[in-house]
């Protein structure tokens, strides 16, 4: 396999986790917005509620976490790949913070696809 290919193969498949990361933090922030009427609904105690509060809240914070970390592994493939003399190739609506204009979708236009169906807002 050459450079190139080897570089576009690890490049979709970073493209591809950062997605998945994103679409996760989504799906639980989305999640989490929805326990306060779920409990009150469900005439709940928030004594009893809050288990579900805590786990939500820690899986938000380990997926940014997560995603910090993803960002720290595009930046060192994006400096090893200079290093090599490898080409960037832009892939997709991504606008990135040296644009000096958004020019894509951004990430929720980009994640629309791979949702099958929408939640409802409230219960």
């Amino acid at each position: 396999m050459s450079k190139e290919t080897v570089g576009e193969a690890l490049s979709a498949r970073l493209h591809s986790a950062e997605a998945a990361i994103d679409l996760a933090l989504s799906e639980v922030a989305h999640l989490a917005a929805m326990l306060p009427a779920a409990r009150s609904q469900a005439y709940l105690s928030a004594v009893t509620g809050q288990k579900a509060f805590d786990g939500a809240a820690a899986a938000i914070g380990a997926l940014t976490q997560a995603r910090s970390n993803m960002v720290d592994t595009h930046n060192t493939l994006a400096a090893l790949a200079r290093k090599m003399g490898l080409d960037t190739v832009a892939v997709g609506p991504l606008d990135k913070p040296e644009d000096p204009v958004p020019i894509g979708g951004g990430v929720s236009q980009s994640l629309t696809p791979m949702v099958k169906e929408v939640l409802p807002t409230s219960l």
